[in-house]
């Protein structure tokens, strides 16, 4: 080999170390990992939203008077499945917020039910109930493991995105804003003081509507949970 090929063949190595380097693959790796873990978070969040209106019909059957509660986790799923995060939002903090929000209304909604469901001794035996219920459990716990996993793979992607090299890669071809994770709840890590001595059967107090006045009009989802 001559001396010139063999300094274009060494150009040229030099040349792919460096584009590796530069973050030109870890970036869209981290982002497609990230992109699959929110992917889970959806389905999760699919399968909550596609029990609720079993649960809400079987509690209606028993315990009539509450209708102001069954109203309020009604209307939170309509809202929760009324906003639609794509993989492309990820980067917009008002929207992720705005899908948080109606995710946590809902998730308030159906702990002020399963408060409410504790006066009725006769609709806790049944079994048809108690399957729900046990799915809607173990649903919940799979959106806190997705979201947990979603959670660490944006650090990861964040982090790549503004780490030297990739961050070249990240900023000079891709483009890359770092993606939102889940926060916790305002006052989430204070325990809250739980009194069941007045509770009598009242209605608990209705979840509140969105701040946001312009949140599109809800449709129930029709999806299956996985």
């Amino acid at each position: 080999m001559s001396l010139a090929a063999m300094f274009r063949a060494a150009a040229v190595f030099v040349a792919a170390l460096a584009v590796s380097a530069c973050g030109i693959n870890s970036v869209p790796t981290t982002e497609e990992a990230a992109k699959a873990r929110w992917a889970d978070v959806q389905s999760a969040y699919q399968r909550r939203a596609d029990l609720v209106p079993n649960l809400v019909s079987t509690v209606r059957a028993a315990a009539q008077s509450e209708t102001q509660i069954l109203t309020n986790v009604t209307e939170a799923r309509a809202r929760a499945t009324s906003i639609n995060v794509t993989t492309d939002d990820l980067s917009d903090p008002a929207e992720f917020q705005r899908f948080q929000a109606a995710q946590n209304q809902l998730t308030q909604a159906l702990g002020q039910l399963r408060t409410v469901v504790e006066n009725y001794p006769q609709l806790q035996s049944q079994a048809r109930f108690a399957d729900l219920m046990s799915q809607l459990e173990g649903t919940e716990n799979r959106i806190d493991v997705a979201r947990t996993r979603y959670n660490e793979a944006v650090q990861e992607y964040n982090t790549t995105i503004r780490t030297f090299p990739a961050t070249i890669a990240a900023n000079v071809i891709y483009g890359a804003d770092p993606m939102q994770p889940f926060t916790a709840e305002p006052g989430s890590q204070v325990a809250p003081d739980v009194d069941f001595g007045d509770m009598g059967g009242a209605p608990a107090p209705a979840v509140p509507a969105p701040a946001n006045d312009d949140m599109p009009a809800a449709q129930p989802a029709t999806g299956t949970g996985n």
